[in-house]
């Protein structure tokens, strides 16, 4: 019995430390007040459904998404975020589904595995490459801008996670996307990647919105 109770408390003591190391490396300004009124808002007219985000209600019982879905709440879903530092996201994963390497330039992530077993990574400022398999109930913690990714290997079972951010604002900056689809001359990147275009091109057909 105490050996159950050490582990629980262990475990807590683990979500405590990293909520607060999400909050110490966050990278927004500190606010004066107790939260922020959004403009053209009587603050004397708030109540607790200000403070309250319903956006996520039934995801833990919708379908499996194609790749990978992301359900966040910032402070663009919820601008009661704006000013507190802290912000999340369910992340579903079809088997097999990836989230591509991307960084999120404002904030560290905490990824904690609610559902499968998902393969993790990121490459540090030396170019180290940290890699780990998480099963339902690990945590893992990716640090501010680096390029990270996630994966979930099994092709025939779902996994889902929760990730917190520390940052109102945990917008993501996705490697493909950014090099690939955002206009970038093909012989730049051609000679960027030690390609030739035509290959630069066969990559951007492949990540193109299937018709």
């Amino acid at each position: 019995m105490a050996s159950i109770m050490a582990k629980h408390v262990t475990h807590c003591l683990c979500i405590i430390i990293a909520s607060f190391c999400l909050i110490v490396t966050a990278s927004d300004p500190d606010i004066l007040s107790d939260f922020i009124v959004p403009e053209n808002t009587n603050a004397s007219a708030l109540d607790g459904s200000f403070f309250t985000f319903t956006g996520m209600r039934g995801i833990f019982r919708s379908p499996a998404p194609p790749n990978v879905k992301g359900t966040q709440a910032s402070m663009v879903e919820f601008p009661a975020l704006n000013g507190q530092s802290v912000s999340m996201a369910v992340l579903q994963f079809a088997p097999g589904g990836i989230n591509p390497p991307h960084t999120r330039p404002h904030a560290t992530g905490l990824l904690f595995v609610v559902e499968g077993s998902l393969e993790v990574g990121f490459v540090d400022t030396s170019n180290k490459l940290y890699t780990q398999t998480l099963q339902a109930g690990d945590m893992f913690i990716f640090p501010k801008s680096l390029i990270h990714y996630q994966y979930n290997a099994d092709a025939s079972k779902t996994a889902m996670a929760i990730a917190a951010f520390g940052s109102a604002n945990g917008e993501s900056v996705s490697i493909p996307a950014t090099m690939f689809e955002d206009g970038i001359d093909d012989g730049i990147l051609a000679k960027a990647l030690k390609t030739d275009v035509a290959t630069i091109q066969k990559i951007k057909a492949g990540l193109a919105p299937k018709a």
